[in-house]
């Protein structure tokens, strides 16, 4: 299997969607309808844009970790014609899949980064983050569903918005900061960690950290974090 480590995992029409999205993020930050509570931690409003089209190029962006290998039932169906009546016989056999663990830039390592940084600057925001992981990612944890010849797939709104109403009651002063982090350090563990296991399993020939079903949880999670200080 030819390594691929560059390359979008959307078609047109979806895309087209997440740079609209991202657009309006943009235009909303640069018109200062959004950005005081980043301000406060020292994230001006270029920053904060920068942080987003890091996030959104990085996630053509795959890099290899490692891989995994599984035995797995290959079924195959022969055909018999006997007296003019066809039969279809299906055949199980078991072969070996190899399946490249990847780790996604822009939907893993730059948001895991970020958010990092946020709970340094505001270690106030710890334990009410901690909170948000939890909850974001056991809803996304059973929400995900693995499928094969693709990785685990979560619903792209899910996570961003249960980390958004989850920040909200939170009483916690900057809810902005909550929705982030939750919203990414969450569905990166319950898409992504909690369903490595299961990975080796589904035969798809990339799997990526932060990419493929995880990215636009992960990434939408920045912009309604963002988008959360204009309705505050």
């Amino acid at each position: 299997m030819r390594e691929k480590t560059l390359y979008f995992h959307h078609n047109l029409s979806f895309f087209a969607i997440l740079v609209l999205i991202l657009v309006l993020a943009l235009v909303f930050l640069f018109v200062e309808i959004v950005g005081t509570a980043f301000k406060e931690i020292g994230f001006p409003p270029t920053m904060i844009a920068l942080i987003l089209l890091s996030s959104f190029t990085g996630s053509f962006i795959n890099i290899p970790l490692l891989r995994l290998k599984a035995t797995i039932p290959i079924v195959r169906e022969e055909f018999v014609s006997f007296f003019g009546i066809v039969y279809r016989i299906p055949r199980v056999k078991y072969g070996e899949t190899q399946t490249l663990l990847a780790i996604n830039l822009g939907g893993a390592l730059i948001p895991t980064a970020v958010s990092f940084y946020l709970l340094w600057k505001m270690p106030s925001a710890i334990m009410y983050a901690l909170i948000g992981v939890a909850i974001v990612s056991l809803v996304t944890h059973v929400a995900a569903r693995p499928v094969k010849g693709v990785g685990i797939v979560t619903p792209a709104f899910l996570p961003p918005l249960v980390a958004g109403l989850t920040a909200y009651f939170l009483p916690f002063k900057t809810p902005q900061i909550i929705a982030y982090v939750a919203g990414v350090l969450g569905t990166l563990l319950g898409a992504d960690l909690l369903n490595l296991p299961a990975i080796p399993k589904i035969g798809a020939p990339v799997a990526s950290i932060g990419g493929a079903g995880t990215f636009d949880g992960v990434f939408l999670s920045g912009i309604v974090a963002v988008l959360l200080e204009a309705v505050i």
